[in-house]
């Protein structure tokens, strides 16, 4: 049987246009990826690209928890609400709206929060946390406008400078990410929580191998 060569990608990985055609050029016919940061990536290639959420892996972790009926699922800008809303539906919870603008490139500043959030658990969505400030200043402004506690779910950890350290000292109580970027040693965390993403990636390469449908596992 012809085995198709698939290479498997993440967000933060796979911004690079010319990277991405040289891959093809090299052999490759079919692509994976993990949450990337805009799914118009998926127009670089003229083959088929599998787009794989890490929402069904953080869903199966939360609904494991009993909130009480008083979670609310936080976009942390206007670009991410798609991504909220699939978590929410997941979860059955309501979705609120971090509205912010950057005075300066690689800040933000939080203007107001779209949503009720007075006295529920917030659980903030993103694909990427990197250095990690906009997602604290987020929890910092979910609980002063009331927030019982803040929870935080991003896909792809990149978690660079003193991205941890903010984050231990941060309103966050809890930060659940994906193993799509390894989480070395000096940068584990009791408040960070690693799931994997290894059965989900498993059972579409699987599928793909035996030219079975993908389509039902991105339901």
């Amino acid at each position: 049987m012809r085995m198709t060569k698939i290479i498997c990608t993440i967000g933060p990985a796979s911004e690079s246009e010319e990277m991405l055609r040289e891959l093809v050029a090299a052999g490759m016919n079919r692509v994976l990826t993990v949450d990337l940061h805009a799914g118009q990536i998926q127009g670089f290639f003229d083959i088929p690209v599998d787009h794989l959420a890490a929402a069904p892996v953080f869903a199966d972790y939360f609904n494991g928890h009993d909130f009480g009926g008083e979670l609310v699922v936080v976009s942390p800008d206007l670009g991410g609400v798609t991504r909220a809303r699939i978590l929410a539906d997941f979860l059955k919870a309501p979705i609120a709206i971090i509205e912010k603008r950057r005075p300066r490139p690689g800040e933000a500043e939080v203007m107001n929060i779209i949503g009720d959030v007075q006295g529920k658990v917030a659980l903030m969505i993103d694909d990427i946390v990197d250095t990690a400030g906009s997602l604290c200043e987020g929890a910092k402004a979910l609980k002063r406008l009331g927030a019982k506690s803040v929870l935080a779910a991003c896909s792809h950890a990149v978690l660079s400078k003193n991205a941890v350290e903010r984050i231990n000292n941060s309103d966050i109580e809890k930060i659940v990410i994906t193993d799509t970027i390894m989480l070395p040693p000096e940068k584990q965390s009791p408040k960070i929580v690693v799931l994997s993403m290894a059965k989900s990636i498993g059972d579409v390469i699987l599928r793909i191998q035996s030219r079975r449908s993908v389509s039902q596992l991105f339901r």
